[in-house]
Formats: structure tokens, C-alpha cells, sequence
């Protein structure tokens, strides 16, 4: 099939590697047209109408029979920029389209189109069942995807002052969502600075545009997600055989192998998916990844992998409580979100990992986002370029920070309260620490003061060397990454009679329901990863006595999904009334 050039004029960086491009936009033999249209219905579009356009639910995959379809990406600001122009024997769709999410690009017709719609259900399966030309579609949508995500020209439009903790906030969330966007400052548009007087935004607050034109002052993470479309109420309905809370690599893990064993399954996570891992900068001692991996790569490919068998993401989501009532007589939960919606289903999984862990300190809470962080992805590092940072912790996260910052910073103060590495870090992350010319490490350490003015953030850092009595130092710093530790996030399951160690860690198989005098109480003995509640089950970081490993986490999920399926069988043989 003879197929014209692509004459489209992409800006710099708006496309993956040239060298790709017949992956990312592949064009279809008729034979793979042909399997194709077993999953389809045809679907006619007439010269300057709009297949989709930015900002509305995905249809499904659109292959083109006749025709041509020109797609550009749209800001919030209403920039357009040329895409890729569409001839038959390709496809229209992006990651994304595999579960209905939102349109990131318009997609306009020129001259009247014919062609085969996909819908995501019907997509999903046609990725499963045809497994070779699966392939080379679930490539060529990541491939996109990504392509979206670096241009910057499509999505949300974040308005506000150089530095904008603000700002940042919110760029962090889509960042770690996988949701395009750009940032501009007043100073750099006339449009956005507009914006800013027209909505009265402070000089702190950011101002968040959507593609359909819809202004945000300010807003949560979950209002944005909402205007972007991110949430469906539509997946609340029914009931799930599996609902799991906490989209970490124990919590993805376990949605992967259900879903792809035919299960119904909901996941939700409160922040983004990827958990605490997904902010490792690189991880280097995953099995299967020599030369290392980061953090939010590994888990954005579980994250597509588990929507490809037709898993529900529901991201953010908090959830506020567990209802166990109908668990032991009916054998269903109930989980009740913070916005009111509830969803049941008939097994559960924890998997909502720990929250990061304060240090007492006073002004704390009013410097994070403003120069105390939690994590170091490449928005922080970005920021820090050139600078002085503190870092304070010691296991294998602070260590991947610390080197990951190393490169970006001027010095990175290490701190740890103990007297070395050796006790809490892998070897090779030691090693790596001790070559750095920029990474000083302070032992026996510990921050003391933080000084500064809002909203201009953190200005001046005291820290103690030596115990009590030790040295201050001081240093004028703008940047804190705190990697203390974290307590597990388990106030949700309050009230519900899941079984806790002294630390708050969910307690799983014969621990759940032994004694404090270490007897074996009456009655069940839960199976490995289940909870003292019969069909709840624990997995990855929240669970007491879990390696705190990110493939120990993701064998937790794996090996749960064993023990699901014989809880759901049992419920399928419990005589009825």
C-alpha cells in the first residue's frame, strides 16, 4: 500500500527518535487490517468534522480505511501544533485509549473518512487474542504516549511565578501520572499573565488551564484530575472480585496477574501510581535490569499492563474507610472514598504502602512544597541545579537520591544520625556515594532548625554534628530531601478488625491471630497475605515483616493473587440460605 509523506512539521522534541518512527506510527499490511475488523465496527466521519478532540472521552482506536485525518496537539492557552497526519492503513489512539481516558490531541478530518472503530473493551482484547500484532499497536500507543509527554503541547497549562511551589505541586502530580502539560510564566506569555490578574490568582498561587478552556485557581490535585477528565465515576458500579488499594509496584503487581487471569479488578492510590518507588530516580538491583531503571518507568509499564487485561485505575482516590460488615455473611467489601463514592467487592488487597515520615522538627509542615521534599525526581533536581542541598536518611532511597542529585547540585550534605552506610545500604550505593566528589557525608548528624519566610520558602538550614552537645552548623540553603522512613498507611482500615503490629503494619497468616503470649488463637488460621479478615489481604510495605524491597513487593502481589483465587472459589461454594 503506497502510503504519502508525513508532511507535518512537528517542533523539536514533539517526536520520539526518527529512528522509531515506523514503530510509533506503523503502517498495516490488509492482512492485519483484516484481523483488525473482527473487533471493529465501520465508521464514517465527513470532510472537516472531528473524530475527537482534546479533552473528551476516547471512543477507542480508529483504524483508517480512506482518507486522511490531520491531528494536532492544544494547550490550554489554545497554541496548536501539528502532529502527525493520518493515511489508511494507520491508526488513531494513544496509551490512553485503552481504558477511554481523555483525548489529548484534536483529530480533524480532510476529505471524507472511512474507516474501523475500535472500542477500548473490544481494544484490549484485540491486543490479547491477535499477540503479534498486539505488539506492535501496544508499542506503537506507549511510543505516542510518550512522544505527548515530552512535547509539552497538549494537556494542562500551569500558570504562575518562576518557582512556584505551587506550581510545582501540581507539575509533580501530572508528572507522575503520565499526563502531558506545560508550565509558563507570566513573564514568558502575555496570555498567561493575563490569566493571572483576570482569575486574581496571589503572587504563591499557580492557575491551571485544561484544553477545553476550563480555569482553576489554585486547585487540589483531585480538582484538576477531575477537569482533565482523569476520574470516571462509571468503574464505582458493580461489584469487583478484587479491589486494591494503593497503586505501588505491590499494589500494580497484583492487578497485573488478577486481571490477566480473567478477574474483575479495581486499583486505587491516592497520590499517582508508582508509590514511593515510583519517585526513585534509578534503581539498579531489579532483576532483569542490568543497567538500572527508574522508578516511575517501571511502574508506568505496569501501570499500561494492568489496564491492557482490563484492570480499573482509579487514580487519586482516597480512601477513608473499610466496611467489613457484609464481608463474613455476604463475602463483600465495601471501600468508602474521601469524595463519597463507595465501591465493593468481594476480596480486598492493602497494598497502600507508608506515608513518609516526619522529623520533629518545628515549621516543618510549612515548608513542604517550599523547599522540603519527600522525594527527588527531575523537577527537584532541575531546581536544585547549580545549589547546595541537604539530604537527610540513610537507607537505599536516600542513597539513589543523593546520587541522583549529585549530578545536578553543586554539594549534597548527606546526613545520618548512626555512625555510617554499612548497616542500612546496599554495598554498590555506598560505593557509588564515597566516589562523588560533590556528596559529603555528615555522621552522627541531625537537622535542628528550619528558617525562612513564605512564600518565598525555606532560606536557612542548622543541623547538629556530634550528639547534644555537638557542633551547629548553618548554611544558607533552599532545598531539604527528607528520606527518614515512613509509618504505614493503615488509619483506613481503623475500626474493621484487621490485625496491626505496635508499629501500625498489617499483620498477615498465623502472626494475624496469635496471641501476645505467642499461642495460636481458636479458630481460622489465615492463609500467607491474608489478613485476621477472612478474604483481606496485605502485600508490600504495609504488611509486617515485608523486605521493604520493590521486588519483594512485586512477589507479594504475585503470590497473593494465588491465595484470591481460592477465596473467591470458596464464596462460589458456600451453600446458600
Amino acid at each position: 500500500m503506497d502510503h504519502p509523506p508525513n508532511t507535518s512539521a512537528p517542533a523539536p522534541g514533539q517526536q520520539p527518535d526518527p529512528s522509531r518512527a515506523h514503530q510509533t506510527f506503523p503502517v498495516l499490511s490488509a492482512a492485519d487490517m483484516a484481523r483488525i475488523r473482527r473487533f471493529g465496527e465501520p465508521h464514517h466521519a465527513h470532510d472537516g468534522g472531528y473524530l475527537i478532540k482534546a479533552g473528551q472521552k476516547s471512543r477507542g482506536m480508529f483504524l483508517l480505511v480512506k482518507g486522511r485525518v490531520n491531528v494536532t496537539q492544544r494547550d490550554g492557552l489554545g497554541n496548536v501544533r501539528p502532529y502527525h497526519d493520518y493515511f489508511p492503513g494507520e491508526f488513531l489512539a494513544e496509551a490512553g485509549t485503552i481504558y477511554g481516558g481523555s483525548s489529548l490531541i484534536d483529530a480533524q478530518c480532510v476529505g471524507e473518512v472511512e474507516g474501523i472503530l475500535v472500542v477500548p473493551d473490544q481494544l484490549r482484547a484485540l491486543i490479547i487474542a491477535e499477540a503479534d500484532l498486539g505488539e506492535r499497536i501496544m508499542r506503537a500507543l506507549i511510543l505516542r504516549r510518550v512522544s505527548l509527554i515530552q512535547a509539552g503541547a497538549s494537556g494542562a497549562t500551569l500558570i504562575g511565578a518562576a518557582g512556584s511551589a505551587s506550581v510545582l505541586r501540581l507539575q509533580n502530580f501530572l508528572q507522575r501520572n503520565g499526563q502531558p502539560h506545560h508550565v509558563v510564566t507570566g513573564d514568558e506569555d502575555p496570555v498567561a499573565a493575563q490569566l493571572l490578574v483576570q482569575y486574581g490568582a496571589a503572587k504563591a498561587e499557580a492557575v491551571a488551564v485544561t484544553p477545553n478552556g476550563t480555569v482553576l485557581v489554585d486547585p487540589s490535585e483531585t480538582r484538576l484530575a477531575t477537569a482533565l477528565g482523569m476520574i470516571d465515576d462509571r468503574v464505582c458500579e458493580g461489584i469487583f472480585d478484587v479491589l486494591i488499594v494503593g497503586a505501588g509496584p505491590a499494589g500494580l503487581s497484583s492487578a497485573v496477574y488478577a486481571a490477566s487471569e480473567g478477574l474483575r479488578v479495581a486499583v486505587l492510590d491516592c497520590r499517582s501510581f508508582g508509590g514511593q518507588a515510583g519517585a526513585s530516580a534509578r534503581i539498579e538491583n531489579y532483576l532483569g535490569f542490568p543497567t538500572g531503571i527508574s522508578g516511575q518507568a517501571l511502574a508506568g509499564r505496569a501501570f499500561i499492563q494492568a489496564q491492557k487485561f482490563g484492570a480499573k485505575v482509579i487514580i487519586p482516590a482516597e480512601v477513608v474507610r473499610l466496611d467489613c460488615s457484609q464481608a463474613e455473611t455476604e463475602g463483600v467489601f465495601a471501600i468508602h472514598l474521601a469524595d463519597g463514592r463507595r465501591l465493593r467487592g468481594r476480596s480486598l488487597v492493602c497494598a497502600s504502602g507508608a506515608r513518609y515520615r516526619r522529623p520533629a522538627l518545628e515549621r516543618i509542615e510549612e515548608f513542604e512544597g517550599h523547599g522540603v521534599w519527600y522525594w527527588a525526581s527531575g523537577l527537584e533536581a532541575k531546581m536544585c541545579a547549580g545549589c547546595e542541598v541537604v539530604l537527610v536518611g540513610g537507607g537505599n532511597s536516600a542513597g539513589q537520591a543523593a546520587v541522583f542529585l549529585s549530578a545536578h547540585a553543586a554539594k549534597v550534605h548527606m546526613m545520618i544520625r548512626g555512625p555510617g552506610l554499612a548497616a542500612s545500604m546496599s554495598r554498590y550505593l555506598i560505593d557509588r556515594i564515597e566516589a562523588s566528589p560533590n556528596i559529603q557525608l555528615w555522621t552522627n548528624t541531625e537537622l535542628v532548625e528550619l528558617e525562612g519566610e513564605l512564600p518565598s520558602g525555606l532560606g536557612r538550614v542548622k543541623w547538629r554534628e556530634g550528639g547534644p552537645d555537638g557542633v551547629v552548623h548553618q548554611r544558607e540553603l533552599r532545598n531539604v530531601f527528607l528520606f527518614v522512613g515512613a509509618d504505614p498507611e493503615t488509619r483506613w482500615l481503623e475500626g474493621c478488625g484487621v490485625a496491626v503490629d505496635q508499629h501500625g503494619f498489617v499483620l498477615t497468616g498465623i502472626d494475624a491471630v496469635t496471641g501476645l503470649d505467642g499461642k495460636v488463637l481458636p479458630g481460622r488460621v489465615p492463609s500467607p497475605f491474608e489478613t485476621s479478615v477472612r478474604g483481606a489481604f496485605a502485600v508490600g510495605d504495609v504488611r509486617a515483616g515485608s523486605v521493604k524491597r520493590v521486588g519483594g513487593a512485586i512477589g507479594d502481589g504475585a503470590a497473593a493473587v494465588a491465595l484470591i483465587h481460592q477465596h473467591l472459589a470458596s464464596l462460589d461454594t458456600r451453600p446458600t440460605a
